[in-house]
């Protein structure tokens, strides 16, 4: 079912509304015939557009409203009221819009708005002479991103994508959670038809291997020897998995979990599995135990922290986390480490033994940095760019999860390994790489799923002196900041979808003044 036709809930706004019901900055969800209808009022506008997400469907009148743009509750995309455009990831389709008329004290949606298809290339003003070739290194969330920012720019030069990977670009985040939990099918997972690429001139070579960059004669060689000349080059290689390095780490039934070829195959395991353990309690493995876990699998989680993911949400939200998967049967050894497989025989550091047909580690990512530093880009825990995205070498621009940038924030380099962040960073790199000078300023933003339980986190904060809790973990409704000297720094929450987009929207606004 398409985002604009997914109910039809509400009044029948083609038959009106009294314009009492709708006070400024107020949003309705209704219908007109068979397509749900999102309208809002700004000051004296009333806009009218497609009433869902077009990201995973999320019920845009439970969003926020601010100016003439509604941001989605449920992974914070962003829409135009005024043009139905995705401004922001994790949503690239527009929403429809609709002519919106007020007479006699009612207010009325008419016919669907004939809004031209270059609305986000009218966005803003750009130099006359753009690059005839770009190319892209990288198939994942920012180089998809980048590629179709640049077609929806209206952009007619030659794109080249240069995909490691074996299948074109696809929802990462839904590999650890519900494609491996077994209740979303595979075609879901692409970010777009098959067609897509060819239908808008993008080049996309998958099992590609770039071998070396070279920024003074703008070429980019690959491994089979081929050279391909570009004028302006967007770095998205993004991170790869740390492996395992103790003995009986190269067995057949030890996995780590990146790409969909590396899903498929924990999938094809856990159809015989009867124990699986996973190392690492971070959100990839906490999810990953309560996919498995779905499938009715006896799962073991070793990791050593004292708390799972306490380092990013603090000891409460972790204690409590810990406390939630326990619940569903998950079976936890903290503070201990994984030292030696011996075929199904699990060893750790305490001197306990795990039997596991199924193992899987998530012990963390690293940049994927070697192509940059080849290339004599500067690199530092990442590769270093401007607030532009810009590295150091003319025409070269990097993004997602290696890209370490100066956040506006913390002034200080920073680089993230979240999702959406590494879309928003494609999309704003194929902007200025078209020439336009757009910082990106974005909140760093990810959700997790466990089980049924969300928790969405915006902001950064690598250290805090504070954590205030509003609301009650336990209950599952709540609200926690984490502060340095009195400031926020982030906020994580839990069933509190619009306080987290308030959240998102204050930490954007500070920046904004102190700017």
């Amino acid at each position: 079912m398409s985002a604009s036709q997914s109910n039809t809930t509400g009044p029948d706004l083609a038959l009106g509304i009294s314009a009492d019901e709708l006070p400024d900055g107020g949003m309705i969800a209704g219908h007109v015939g068979e397509d749900a209808v999102l309208l809002a009022r700004n000051g004296a506008e009333l806009f009218a557009i497609g009433a869902t997400c077009s990201h995973y469907g999320g019920p845009l009148a439970e969003g926020l409203m601010v100016d003439d743009t509604v941001r989605c509750p449920w992974h914070h995309a962003c829409f135009s009221l005024r043009t139905g455009e995705a401004l922001r990831a994790p949503a690239f389709t527009p929403l429809t819009c609709w002519v919106v008329e007020q007479r006699d004290g009612r207010i009325f949606v008419q016919s669907k708005k004939e809004v031209p298809v270059s609305a986000e290339a009218a966005r803003t003003e750009r130099p006359a002479a753009l690059p005839e070739r770009i190319v892209i290194v990288g198939g994942g969330a920012a180089a998809f991103a980048a590629a179709n920012a640049l077609r929806r720019h209206d952009y007619g030069g030659s794109i080249t994508m240069l995909s490691s990977d074996e299948t074109p670009p696809v929802d990462r985040p839904n590999l650890s959670k519900d494609y491996l939990a077994g209740s979303a099918p595979e075609e879901w997972l692409p970010l777009a038809p098959a067609d897509f690429y060819t239908d808008n001139g993008i080049d996309l070579r998958l099992k590609a291997t770039v071998a070396r960059i070279d920024p003074r004669e703008h070429q980019v060689t690959l491994a089979d020897g081929e050279i391909l000349a570009y004028d302006k080059l967007l770095l998205a290689t993004g991170a790869e998995p740390i492996r395992l390095s103790i003995p009986g780490a190269d067995q057949p039934h030890v996995h780590v979990l990146r790409s969909l070829a590396d899903c498929r195959a924990i999938i094809e395991g856990a159809k015989t599995a009867r124990r699986a353990v996973v190392l690492g309690a971070s959100f990839i493995g906490l999810e990953v135990a309560a996919s498995l876990r779905t499938r009715g699998i006896e799962v073991h989680v070793v990791a050593p922290d004292k708390h799972p993911m306490e380092r990013t949400l603090g000891p409460q939200l972790g204690a409590f986390i810990r406390s939630f998967h326990a619940e569903k049967g998950v079976v936890f050894h903290l503070d201990d480490l994984a030292v030696a497989i011996d075929g199904e025989s699990l060893k750790l550091r305490s001197g306990d033994t795990l039997a596991a047909d199924l193992i899987v580690a998530g012990i963390g990512v690293r940049p994927r940095i070697e192509i940059a530093e080849g290339a004599g880009l500067a690199v530092d825990h990442g590769v270093v760019v401007d607030a532009y995205l810009q590295t150091n070498a003319p025409d070269i621009f990097a993004a997602g999860d290696i890209a370490r940038w100066p956040d506006p924030r913390s002034s200080t380099g920073i680089r993230v390994e979240h999702w959406v962040v590494a879309e928003r960073q494609g999309q704003t790199a194929a902007h200025n790489m078209l020439g336009e000078r757009e910082a990106f300023d974005a909140v760093p933003f990810f959700w997790s799923q466990h089980y049924d339980l969300p928790i969405n986190y915006v902001g950064h904060a690598v250290n805090w002196d504070e954590v205030a809790v509003e609301g009650d973990i336990e209950a599952r409704d709540c609200l926690v900041r984490y502060k340095r000297n009195g400031r926020v720094l982030a906020v994580a929450s839990i069933y509190r979808d619009v306080d987290s987009l308030k959240a998102e929207w204050m930490l954007e606004r500070e920046h904004a003044i102190r700017a």
